[in-house]
């Protein structure tokens, strides 16, 4: 069956299969937020892109091939309250934005900044730092080898618009600047995202809306 990445609390994972890398969605907790498991199809090795609730849930989801690191990809609670359990079951090694990390309380491993790279096996995902939501939100950028890029954006960009800022006209346009120069302005419109709330979409389809996010204010 397709990927379609539609997911439900409580429903199973949906799995995108590409050439070097498998990523299955999960949806978790009661603000729905999306979980996603990297495996390296040549290694093996896992890595968990926010630990955000229902430890059982993303445990079941690891399984038995244990997990390598877990990138929470801002502060905000809802994105690593399951995030301790997680780490005290499978050792695995944690990542941050630098500006985030003193905000989510369990230590973070590895600070990340813009342009680090994170690996899952053989693969490997590039940070960027988008100030805006929060001050230390990061998106993950795999480019795909055989294909068009992922891009894993946590609140920083959904299908219709960038995240919430609260109503802070600065933090907006901070927020829409990141997304438009390091996101739409790096990538091709084929880049699949996978934000941290909701279904996907791709660059493709939201391109032509940054002016009228702009315009709008939110």
């Amino acid at each position: 069956m397709a990927y379609s990445g539609q997911v439900t609390v409580g429903g199973p994972a949906d799995v995108h299969e590409l050439t070097d890398l498998i990523i299955s969605k999960v949806a978790v907790g009661a603000m729905e937020n999306n979980a996603y498991l990297l495996r390296c199809r040549a290694t093996g090795e896992q890595l968990l892109i926010d630990a955000a609730a229902e430890p059982a849930t993303l445990l079941s989801l690891v399984g038995d091939d244990g997990l390598a690191s877990v990138v929470t990809t801002h502060r905000h609670q809802d994105h690593w309250q399951a995030l301790r359990e997680v780490v005290d079951a499978t050792g695995a090694r944690t990542y941050a934005g630098r500006a985030d990390a003193d905000g989510i309380p369990v230590p973070t491993d590895v600070l990340v900044d813009d342009g680090d790279t994170v690996t899952v096996g053989s693969v490997t995902l590039t940070a960027r730092h988008i100030v805006g939501h929060t001050p230390g939100s990061i998106a993950l950028v795999y480019d795909d080898p055989h294909g068009h890029p992922h891009v894993f954006t946590g609140d920083c960009l959904f299908p219709g618009g960038v995240g919430n800022t609260f109503g802070d006209a600065v933090a907006f346009t901070s927020l829409l600047d990141d997304v438009t120069e390091k996101v739409f302005g790096a990538l091709p419109d084929e880049a699949w995202v996978y934000p941290g709330h909701g279904n996907d979409t791709t660059l493709g389809a939201e391109r032509p809306h940054l002016a009228e996010w702009r315009e709008r204010g939110w």
